[in-house]
């Protein structure tokens, strides 16, 4: 998505006026995107100001064109500067820019990973400039299919006006050279150097082509976390760490290979809401430590049953997938440090018990390993079983003498579902009644969201996407009992049936398939056990009725939940801290499953008003986001 751009000249002008960082921000906010800090004016004014000197070079035409903040497609992720156009030769380039105020930056032990001052921290760990530079690069490679049929070329560097030169060696040496090499590095004594760099990649206006495919080109579907893992364990990097995602995984893996010498113990706390990538950074760093005890568990039987299934579509023995891939139960009689890493995904749902087994699941994962990590969302806890919790983890922690690693360099907060919009899940928080929100009017709904008035236009909308890829699902909120449990799924019984027609079995009745896999499940309704830590292109949600509009307002009603529902146990709420805790739970599960789609999610809600609510406040937001 393009939000500030225009020739060199028209660029160039703009700085000179004194006038880039206002329309800068007035840009963004018009896109719904707060960028109006003191501090991210005053990036915008110093760093384009350098830039502006960059781009003087008179052998740089100046009709080619100057992109600033720059989505990149599927992320939410900006490129603070990008410069396109033609060679000498006439090959269509661009050049990736990441610009940086630094003064001053300390090398670390951790590949492409970098301590400096960030907001007030003077050792906050972060990416690389070259790393961060490069991965921007090859992100955009990856999702636009229309910069390898047009054999564009993406050159990414850093440029760091405000870093002197004395100071090179401690970010442009051999541990970082690699990376320095993929994106070199510009100091603030490079101007001349940087500007012969774009002078030698883009020199001859284009019209805006390079520009123009970059952001509206054919935009290759995301690859799912599920269809990547045969490819992964065989060694093959399919993701490209991002940001925290970055040091995140490099904090991990040094612990790992460090922990047997110190013969001390880690817990890693990594926070992340829904399509931030949590269970990519997990499942690469069991590819990576592959030379190590290490295991990936869940609770949830979802992920683990598809994992299973991929690997052994590629041929992998089953004693192979049950030790890289475990139930959070499996750790009961565990002796202490047996693996060098436990990488627990979906912390949030760990219990204390699973059918009367066991004592609490993140004590016996701590004890059980060296460096143990766990991956949560404590707003996508769904039941009132689910005990991982920071002030859960951090007590057993403490209890078994282990060091907890948690701070903001390793918390996910890149979006990379629901097509990068970040401001899709803050309208869930909002529209949900979750959490207030800063501004209910300046969402960025960058995504396919629509309400429909019955269920059957949603499934008929859904099958055509589905009909692609066998991609796209329906789920809904435990409300509809499941009656055909045990039954064969041709003998005429349904669970979920609207008058419009809509008939549906829950997901698999008679457990002979996997939901997110077989091509027959489109048929049939998931829930939030077969769900929640996957993801499908296009999701559709039927709400029912334990959440409505009242009174201007969104209520739960646990009451309606079906009677196998055993998230909620208790369906007579006698205090105030049940009533709060059923409405979280509610919520949470909604908001999970409404955070499923890569590309789209499609409603249907049981209550007409909650049904006619929500498509107002979409409607309405799309109405701004058109103008």
């Amino acid at each position: 998505m393009l939000i500030y751009y225009g020739t060199k000249n028209e660029f160039n002008q703009d700085v000179r006026k004194g006038i880039i960082s206002d329309k800068i921000v007035s840009l963004l906010k018009d896109h719904y995107i707060s960028s109006d800090t003191p501090s991210a004016v005053g990036a915008f004014k110093n760093s384009l100001r350098c830039m502006s000197v960059v781009l003087e070079n008179k052998n740089i035409d100046d009709r080619v064109n100057v992109a600033v903040e720059f989505q990149i497609p599927l992320t939410g992720l900006r490129v603070d500067c990008l410069v396109s156009g033609k060679d000498h030769r006439g090959n269509d380039n661009a050049v990736i820019v990441e610009l940086k105020q630094w003064q001053d930056a300390e090398q670390t032990l951790l590949p492409g990973v970098v301590t400096t001052m960030l907001g007030g921290n003077p050792r906050r760990a972060t990416n690389h400039p070259s790393y961060q530079a490069y991965s921007y690069a090859t992100t955009i490679k990856l999702f636009n299919q229309s910069v390898y049929e047009n054999n564009i070329g993406i050159y990414p560097c850093a440029f760091l006006h405000n870093f002197p030169e004395t100071k090179r060696s401690k970010i442009d040496n051999d541990f970082y050279r690699d990376f320095v090499n993929e994106a070199p590095l510009f100091l603030e004594n490079d101007i001349d150097q940087l500007s012969e760099y774009i002078q030698n990649r883009v020199s001859i206006p284009d019209g805006g082509r390079v520009l123009n495919i970059l952001d509206k080109g054919k935009i290759k579907p995301a690859k799912a976390l599920q269809d990547a893992l045969l490819s992964m364990i065989n060694g093959k990097e399919e993701f490209v760490m991002l940001r925290e995602q970055k040091v995140a995984f490099e904090t991990v893996k040094a612990l790992v290979e460090t922990t047997r010498r110190s013969n001390k113990k880690y817990t890693v706390i990594i926070q992340g809401g829904p399509g931030t990538g949590k269970s990519v950074v997990a499942i690469n760093l069991l590819c990576k430590l592959s030379k190590y005890l290490c295991c990936y568990t869940t609770k949830n039987a979802a992920p683990k049953k598809v994992f299973a299934a991929q690997l052994r579509n590629g041929h992998k023995t089953m004693a192979y997938i049950n030790a890289l891939f475990k139930g959070a139960g499996s750790f009961i009689d565990t002796p202490s440090n047996t693996y060098d890493c436990i990488l627990a995904d979906e912390a949030h749902r760990l219990v204390k018990k699973m059918m009367f087994h066991g004592e609490n699941q993140v004590k016996e994962i701590i004890n059980a390993a060296r460096v143990s990590v766990f991956f949560l969302d404590e707003d996508q806890r769904i039941s009132d079983q689910d005990i991982g919790s920071i002030d859960e983890i951090k007590k057993w922690a403490d209890h078994f003498g282990s060091t907890v690693k948690m701070d903001e360099a390793i918390n996910l907060k890149s979006q990379f579902r629901c097509n990068g919009s970040d401001g899709y899940l803050a309208f869930l928080d909002d529209v949900l009644e979750i959490r207030e929100t800063a501004n209910k009017d300046w969402f960025d709904i960058n995504y396919d969201l629509r309400v429909y008035e019955n269920p059957c236009d949603m499934k008929r909308d859904l099958k055509v996407f589905n009909d692609i890829n066998n991609k796209s699902r329906m789920i809904a909120g435990y409300c509809y009992p499941w009656i055909s449990k045990n039954r064969s799924n041709d003998d005429g019984v349904f669970d979920i049936e609207f008058p419009c027609g809509f008939k549906a079995k829950w997901n698999f009745a008679d457990g002979g398939a996997i939901f997110a896999l077989d091509k027959n499940s489109f048929e049939q309704v998931g829930c939030i056990h077969t769900t929640q830590g996957l993801e499908f292109d296009y999701v559709g949600i039927i709400i029912g009725n334990d959440m409505r509009y009242e009174n201007g307002h969104i209520v739960t009603d646990v009451t309606q939940r079906a009677p196998e529902d055993m998230t909620l146990r208790k369906r007579n709420l006698k205090t105030e801290s049940e009533r709060r805790l059923a409405d979280t739970i509610i919520k949470n599960t909604y908001r999970t499953l409404l955070s499923r789609g890569q590309k789209g999610c499609y409603i249907f809600c049981q209550d007409q008003k909650l049904g006619d609510y929500l498509k107002n406040r979409i409607t309405q937001l799309q109405r701004q986001n058109a103008n």
